[in-house]
């Protein structure tokens, strides 16, 4: 590349890595992914850094660990005042733009992008505020519900389906608006849908590309309530599983259409790809695919996320930039967090600008390029959501998971031998020195007490605010795209040729 490059970051909701073929799947297909994989840099071990939306989305933006910067559940601000990677790139001479979901809560819906042109898709307001003082078993009906797997199937029409082809179509359009501009500014673009994210509802032409007989039945099956984890015991009824029976048909139709909405998903990440040629940019753009966290889709008895199992925390990450680096496969622990100063490097052109606030994460630029010299093979995630009664904390190092909460026994977890997770090594005799290395780990990264009490205070504070807000008049905080349609198309002088040819028509006027 001989300029700066573009950043196209493709971002799914809660995607799990293990359905995709390059991951190991073998029933859905993705061809455009696949095309990313096999020309890219496949990372096999990212994690994100909390396995719910908001908290991991802002992690990725600001290159920290969510409970850094206060994020501690799905309607948590990110602080206007914490640096995110699209205010560096824009001072950097970089033109942002978000086509999709970031699930930004509070009254910035910016955080730095200079365009949005799409609305979100979930609350910007503290309704979906996260409430200890329930206890661990009680479920509301903003939660996940089994509904969203017992009406798995296909569907002409979703929520889902309908915001990412917007985004899709949005993305598509910026990328020739950028274009025409023609100002000379590389581009970053942020295009992020909320599919395959539940509920599991494919468009029909894309379910029947599936058989009921194809579909693969999750690795490990339920297990009994009383001998799972203390977590596992409280997500039953967080995401209402003792109000439903599921059963095998229930769980392959969910997982069909899983399959089929990635097919169908496939295609618009295809779409802005196509597009990224048509404006001769393809060769001079890195692209990102990533996911905000994975999906259980039944394994264990689970779905959804909330958990540090590896179908919740494990996402994809994918580095496509043939120009850069050789196509090959990272087996070295990252998480989302680190792509942040990876953007600032690639902006940098290898030397990235003087920070004016701290991050967690580190560039992952060496590890695309095959050096894992100096490498701390770590990742770390966090969780404070519904579900929990004190903060859940885990450190993924080499082959090893631990989670810590103070209310549980710890897990650990050796993911070479035991990739399923099941067998606990906690407190064996042959983990020992690990186990102790990693507790150790967990209190240097955390201050667990504290942190319970800071999110305790929060969520009184919040739910207190949201209570007063919804009061007489409500001002909502959702972002309205800006468009001016006085602009558009054949307007303003009349010029009809300056739509084909702008550089015509400047020199004409």
């Amino acid at each position: 590349m001989t300029r700066r490059p573009n950043i196209l970051f493709i971002m799914m909701d809660q995607l799990a890595p293990q359905v995709l073929r390059p991951y190991g799947g073998a029933v859905c297909r993705t061809p455009n992914i696949e095309r990313l994989a096999e020309e890219g840099v496949v990372f096999e071990n990212a994690y994100c850094n909390y396995p719910i939306c908001a908290p991991a989305r802002f992690s990725f933006m600001s290159g920290r660990l969510p409970s850094r910067i206060g994020s501690f559940d799905n309607a948590c601000e990110l602080p206007s005042e914490v640096p995110t990677f699209a205010h560096y790139l824009r001072v950097m001479g970089y033109h942002t733009c978000l086509s999709g979901k970031m699930h930004f809560v509070g009254a910035d819906q910016l955080h730095g992008f200079e365009d949005r042109v799409t609305t979100d898709v979930y609350p910007s307001d503290f309704k979906w505020t996260t409430d200890w003082s329930l206890g661990p078993t009680h479920w509301t009906p903003w939660y996940h519900s089994m509904r969203a797997v017992l009406g798995a199937g296909p569907w002409r029409r979703s929520v889902n389906t309908s915001y990412d082809e917007e985004v899709s179509v949005a993305a598509c359009r910026w990328l020739h608006d950028h274009a025409d501009l023609d100002d000379g500014r590389p581009f970053l673009l942020a295009t992020s849908f909320i599919s395959p994210h539940d509920p599991y509802l494919a468009p029909p032409p894309h379910w029947d590309r599936y058989r009921d007989d194809e579909i693969d039945d999750p690795r490990v099956g339920e297990i009994p309530l009383d001998e799972r984890d203390a977590h596992s015991r409280r997500l039953h009824y967080t995401i209402g599983r003792h109000m439903d029976e599921i059963a095998p048909a229930d769980i392959r139709r969910a997982r069909r259409a899983y399959y089929a909405v990635m097919s169908w998903l496939d295609e618009r990440v295809g779409r802005v790809l196509e597009t990224l040629e048509a404006i001769g940019e393809r060769d001079r753009t890195i692209v990102v695919l990533s996911a905000d966290h994975g999906d259980m889709l039944g394994e264990r008895g689970l779905w959804f996320k909330m958990c540090f199992f590896e179908w919740s925390v494990r996402v994809p990450m994918i580095v496509h930039a043939p120009g850069m680096y050789r196509a090959r496969r990272v087996k070295e622990n990252v998480s989302l967090f680190d792509l942040f100063p990876t953007f600032l490097e690639w902006a940098g052109d290898g030397d990235p600008p003087e920070l004016v606030a701290p991050t967690d994460g580190a560039g992952l630029a060496g590890l695309a390029a095959g050096s894992a010299d100096g490498w701390p093979d770590t990742a770390y995630s966090e969780y404070c959501g519904e579900g929990a009664e004190s903060p859940i904390l885990m450190v993924r190092r080499g082959r090893w998971k631990y989670i810590h909460c103070e209310d549980d026994p710890p897990l650990l977890y050796d993911l070479e031998s035991d990739p399923d997770e099941l067998e606990n090594l906690a407190g064996t005799e042959a983990a020992q020195a690990v186990e102790s290395e990693l507790r150790e780990a967990v209190f240097r990264q955390w201050d667990p007490a504290n942190l319970k009490q800071r999110v305790i205070e929060s969520q009184r504070r919040r739910l207190f605010l949201h209570e007063a807000l919804t009061i007489g008049r409500r001002t909502p905080w959702d972002f309205n795209p800006i468009r001016d349609a006085s602009r558009e198309y054949v307007r303003d002088d009349g010029d009809i040729q300056g739509i084909y040819d702008p550089a015509w028509s400047d020199q004409k006027r």
